[in-house]
Order: structure tokens, then sequence, then C-alpha cells
């Protein structure tokens, strides 16, 4: 079984931050859609110094060979130097599902 598609997760420090890059991904038809969770807690080392903090997640769903695409419009489109950018493979999915996101995320033709 290949994995044709994939979801993204990344987080933002605000649910703002979150909404605007889930719309601007979709709207630029690199994701299908997006989820936001939130707050959720958040436990980490950050420049040597241990931390938590609240944080929104976003999720995206979106086809493997736009992956690279969508991760270089979150990395200039994020609020972050540096943020969780990461992609777990979907191996099934309903049919109906996988081809509402294959078709979505098809790259518009210029005219």
């Amino acid at each position: 079984m290949t994995a044709d598609f994939v979801q993204v997760a990344t987080a933002t420090q605000t649910r703002d931050a979150a909404v605007e890059l889930a719309q601007s991904a979709v709207r630029a038809r690199l994701a299908a859609g997006a989820q936001i969770v939130g707050p959720v807690v958040s436990v980490f080392w950050h420049h040597g110094e241990f931390g938590s903090g609240e944080e929104w997640q976003l999720l995206l769903k979106t086809r493997a060979d736009r992956y690279t695409d969508l991760e270089a419009h979150l990395r200039a489109h994020h609020p972050w130097n540096n943020p969780e950018i990461v992609a777990v493979p979907i191996l099934a999915g309903s049919a109906p599902y996988l081809d509402w996101i294959r078709q979505t995320t098809e790259p518009e033709q210029a005219s």
C-alpha cells in the first residue's frame, strides 16, 4: 500500500494565526481542508530551556505530491522561525473522501 495522501501538522501560539494559516493553505489548494484544535498544552525544550505553554494545533489534509509546496507555504507564512511541520501518511480512507482531497488539491491551471 502506498501513501498518496498525508496529514500535515503544525502549531501556532494563537487561534487567529492558526486560522490564517489554514485559510491561506486551503485557498492556495495546497490542502483540501484543515482542522484547528486547541488550545493544547505543549511541553518542550526551546533554546536550551525547559518550558510549557498553550498552542493551537493545525491539521491539514493533502496529497503526498503537494507536501513540498505546502511545507514551503507554511514556512513562508508561519509566525515562528522554526515551526513544527510534520507529515504522517494516510494509509487508508474512504474512497469518496480521498477523491475529494485529490480533486480539491489539484493545482489551478493558468488561463
